[in-house]
């Protein structure tokens, strides 16, 4: 318990000196300002879209409800129907052919998916339905309806990627709107990795 306690303050302390040290962070070194990352989130930021869907699915039986003896005790007739329920799901995508109303995003946020609302920057909500999907590679592309105006972005080539480069993610995690984070590519050619 005590290991435990020093351990979680310990992580609060180094928690709250790193922010301390981020903030005091000058933005400008001698007659050098520090890069920022400001100018191509918001060339891009226009073309990442909130998408949020809604589906039902089949409630799986319990399987103790096999069982003649349970159903019998619970009361549960010998035919029970299938239970259907309501699924939700959100994610992020990005418009790729604004002319079309097109939007790339990843499979396992529209599947099962019976509506599916795509939320523009600019706060404009949109339907949308699936061109296609593919479970194994988690990508989808979305047709948005009357989408109007729209600012898409192009696509990067992987061919040309190398470990180390800079990369710059802008997305919706939890519904929470452009979100932005950045890195670099830790690796290349893995597989095998679910979603």
């Amino acid at each position: 318990m005590i290991k435990q306690l020093t351990m979680t303050l310990l992580l609060g302390a180094g928690l709250v000196l790193s922010h301390t040290a981020l903030a005091a962070l000058p933005s400008v070194v001698g007659d050098q300002s520090m890069p920022t990352l400001a100018p191509l989130v918001k060339q891009a930021s226009p073309a990442v879209v909130s998408i949020a869907t809604r589906g039902m699915v089949n409630a799986p039986n319990n399987p103790l409800m096999d069982d003649p003896v349970f159903r019998r005790f619970f009361g549960v007739p010998p035919q029970q129907q299938q239970r259907q329920r309501e699924v939700r799901s959100a994610g992020s995508g990005v418009i790729v052919d604004a002319g079309n109303g097109y939007v790339l995003t990843n499979h396992h946020v529209i599947a099962n998916a019976d509506e599916i609302e795509v939320v523009l920057e600019d706060n404009r909500n949109l339907k949308a339905t699936v061109v296609g999907s593919d479970d194994g590679t988690d990508i989808a592309v979305l047709k948005l309806q009357d989408p109007g105006k729209l600012t898409q972005i192009a696509l990067g080539n992987s061919d040309q990627v190398q470990v180390g480069d800079f990369v710059v993610a802008i997305g919706n995690p939890f519904g929470l709107q452009h979100t932005v984070t950045s890195g670099i590519v830790s690796a290349l050619g893995r597989s095998g990795i679910s979603p």
